[in-house]
């Protein structure tokens, strides 16, 4: 069997061919380190992604800035890095 490899694959796809293909894609995932994006209607409603990709949901963002214990320039810094980031961020094309 090959190892995983390092290099993600993104690949959009139907709910109705992700279900007429379920088994299939759960294997790319996993031994191929392919994300599904699945797509209602043309468009993105969920993904599958392989259990290996790093995700921080906002709520678990949320709790570990709660629980970093920062000091107040530390704080007005990372606040600052924080808006710069956002202004440099472009919507993502659909």
């Amino acid at each position: 069997m090959a190892g995983k490899s390092d290099f993600m694959q993104k690949m959009t796809i139907s709910v109705t061919d992700t279900a007429r293909n379920f088994a299939d894609c759960v294997n790319r995932a996993h031994y191929q380190n392919t994300t599904f994006v699945l797509l209602k209607n043309g468009s993105p409603v969920a993904r599958l992604v392989p259990d290996s990709e790093k995700v921080c949901a906002g709520r678990d963002l949320a709790a570990a800035l709660a629980a970093a214990k920062l000091s107040e320039d530390e704080a007005a810094a990372w606040h600052r890095d924080l808006q710069t980031a956002r202004k440099l961020l472009k919507t993502p094309a659909k």
